[in-house]
């Protein structure tokens, strides 16, 4: 049986004064063995709005569900055309300095893993190895028929190809890397199909409707038995795909610490809450173990 870090707070609901926050966060991290749960609010300042934040994208986007991208033909038009856009802008985003913070931690052996509710790969390009992408990532796409995965890039350079005079501008992106388009710029929008079967071509991701793969499930529960403690970092946990990892690390007696920009669902779980914008955050976080480290 692991033994948990000792900690001198307990969740009350009351939250620790604020200069004590981030070095409650920090004594977690110096027993090592940390998992680190992530989501839509650690990207927003690589230039990816999340959800459910103050800016939310859940206010006036409705995002594609799994029934209606399967189900229909234009529902595959719509998605395609968007996300034909949104990708883009995706894919030229970069790590912030809380996802090279995450990294930083990792190297050091503060963080025994990350799992990310995000699709963005972000930390991977900060350089985090292993990173369990919850909710798939992006830049893969997956046929529905044979099962083929293939990159994302493949797949853009061949809409390019048989949409050479698609010249929309995305008003906006979502974290799923749908952006919002007038349905006049849809419509003459062409899909290609996957190029072994001739089946339907899906990104590589859990849309809403959709559960997570039950293997990917299971991983993700035995990362969360083995750690010390779970730090959940710029997540609402409104949804219970993250939400159901609180629980389990609180069932088990995992200490469980939360740094969002506002409240979580997860809130009650938490023995700690720094409630602060995550780059500055966690930049702070990580010269406070380094400096405990030297």
């Amino acid at each position: 049986m692991r033994t948990r870090p000792t900690l001198s707070w307990t969740p009350t609901g009351e939250p620790l004064p604020r200069t004590a926050e981030l070095g409650a966060v920090a004594d977690l991290l110096r027993c090592g063995d940390v998992l680190v749960l992530s989501g839509a609010g650690l990207s927003t300042e690589s230039g990816i709005p999340d959800y459910r934040g103050v800016a939310g994208s859940l206010r006036k986007h409705t995002p594609m569900t799994y029934a209606e991208f399967a189900g229909s033909v234009e529902g595959r038009r719509r998605y395609w055309a968007r996300s034909h856009l949104g990708w883009r802008t995706i894919a030229r985003a970069r790590p912030n300095s809380g996802h090279h913070a995450v990294a930083r931690l990792r190297a050091l052996g503060h963080v025994s893993g990350v799992i990310t509710q995000n699709v963005d790969g972000l930390h991977q390009a900060a350089g985090t190895p292993g990173v369990v992408d919850l909710h798939g990532s992006l830049d893969r796409v997956i046929c529905l028929s044979c099962g083929r995965l293939g990159p994302r890039e493949e797949l853009d350079r061949r809409l390019r190809a048989v949409n050479p005079g698609f010249r929309a501008a995305a008003a906006a992106i979502n974290p799923d890397g749908d952006v919002d388009l007038p349905e006049h710029e849809v419509a003459g929008f062409t899909v290609v199909d996957c190029a072994d079967c001739g089946g339907v071509l899906k990104p590589d991701v859990v849309f809403f409707g959709e559960n997570v793969p039950k293997p990917r499930v299971e991983r993700c529960y035995r990362m969360v038995r083995d750690c010390s403690a779970l730090l959940v970092l710029g997540s609402s946990l409104t949804v219970m795909s993250g939400l159901r990892f609180v629980r389990r690390a609180a069932a088990a007696g995992v200490p469980v610490a939360i740094v969002n920009q506002g409240v979580t669902r997860g809130d009650e779980y938490a023995a700690v809450r720094v409630d602060r914008p995550l780059g500055g955050a966690l930049t702070e976080l990580l010269d406070t173990v380094e400096g405990i480290a030297s």
